[in-house]
């Protein structure tokens, strides 16, 4: 009987001990299926189609650039999303290339005697203005087309010019040329027609508001203040009417118009507004401000057109200018939606000039930077 009962017990164990076997080996089988052929999560597959969309939306720029021939001094601007232009100096001479930043291949445009001290690109990136220097007191304006064909030359006797291109109407630029007292006169030059006139206007520092119609401060040069009316005109003189009485900065893009004004409640803070060409508000945020000795700090800034986007940077307090170590906010803020957000934080408030469809921004003193909007990737342009 004992040796009976033994025996169940043995036979027993032996099948408990081939269940857990053939439990173990069942569980290793399915996490093994399941490693492999794991359903996936609901939002697994909305973030690879998110990484790869960033993958595929990434611009492989050919950068650095490679110079040609002299020393790099400028980038000047864009003429497209592909295609840049940036200028060299070698002895006394410059000149200017396009780039292109898929290919990596530099194209000679122009090429000046005399060093290049600024270039323009028109509106709808077909013409480019190109001011060099013969002496201390002239200035040669030059026109081209993009494949570097000459359109207009002038001559014009003056210490310093500053070049405002019609956005309505592209054959026309107003020059403001000034004397070593700052004296100035106002000039339409019509580089289609190959004529020069001189304006009467109170102002030198205009913009296209309309086909005819531009917008200054009208500043007081008996009194310093730290505002003037903003006024809007016919090129004529015509129809003068002051549209806002308190305006520290503006500016003005094709159909908008900008004015920074300090905030009424708050006196260490800026307003910036944004209004269309009727003079209705469409968008408006507020951002803190840095004193300065006489007025305000208004930071490096660009508009884009076609997205609606205004990108500035901006300090994270108020204080005095000179005290201000904490950096700034690279800010974008979006007018058709009226959403914001922060691109990048810590950076130098240097010039920026957005790309054509708003994904990138030239970025530096000498645009020698170029930062992705997409990636938030900042690219030196040239190795120095």
């Amino acid at each position: 009987m004992v040796q009976l009962e033994k025996h169940k017990l043995m036979k027993f164990a032996v099948q408990v001990l081939i269940f857990v076997i053939a439990v173990l080996l069942l569980n290793a089988c399915s996490s093994h299926t399941n490693s492999k052929a794991q359903p996936p999560p609901k939002n697994k597959g909305n973030l690879q189609t998110k990484t790869r969309s960033a993958v595929e939306n990434q611009v492989n720029w050919k950068l650095p650039i490679s110079i040609p021939e002299g020393e790099f001094y400028r980038v000047s601007g864009w003429l497209s999303d592909e295609e840049l232009v940036y200028i060299t100096n070698k002895e006394q001479t410059s000149t200017l290339y396009s780039y292109n930043l898929t290919s990596g291949g530099s194209k000679r445009l122009f090429q000046s005697e005399y060093p290049i001290g600024s270039v323009l690109i028109s509106p709808s990136k077909k013409n480019i203005l190109i001011q060099a220097a013969p002496s201390s007191y002239e200035a040669k304006i030059t026109i081209i087309d993009l494949q570097g064909n000459e359109k207009y030359s002038q001559i014009i006797p003056s210490y310093e010019l500053s070049f405002e291109w019609n956005p309505y109407h592209e054959s026309e630029i107003l020059i403001s040329k000034f004397k070593e007292d700052w004296t100035f006169q106002v000039y339409l030059m019509d580089f289609e027609r190959k004529v020069t006139k001189e304006l009467s206007l109170p102002q030198p520092f205009l913009k296209w508001t309309g086909e005819n119609q531009l917008a200054y401060l009208n500043w007081d040069n008996n009194n310093q203040k730290l505002f003037a009316p903003l006024m809007i005109q016919s090129i004529a003189g015509a129809n003068k009417q002051t549209v806002f009485p308190k305006v520290f900065q503006f500016s003005a893009f094709k159909n908008i118009l900008m004015t920074i004004t300090v905030n009424e409640q708050a006196q260490t803070k800026a307003n910036y507004s944004f209004y269309d060409q009727k003079l209705h508000l469409i968008y408006a945020f507020t951002i803190p401000q840095l004193a300065k000795f006489s007025d305000w700090l208004v930071p490096f800034n660009d508009f884009n057109e076609s997205k609606q986007q205004f990108i500035t940077f901006q300090p994270l307090k108020s204080t005095d200018v000179d005290t201000y170590t904490e950096g700034f906010q690279l800010a974008s803020y979006e007018l058709d939606n009226g959403k914001s957000s922060i691109l990048f934080e810590g950076l130098d408030n240097e010039p920026l000039a957005l790309s054509p469809s708003g994904q990138a921004s030239l970025y530096g003193n000498r645009f020698e930077k170029l930062i992705d909007l997409r990636t938030r990737k900042i690219t030196d342009m040239v190795k120095e």
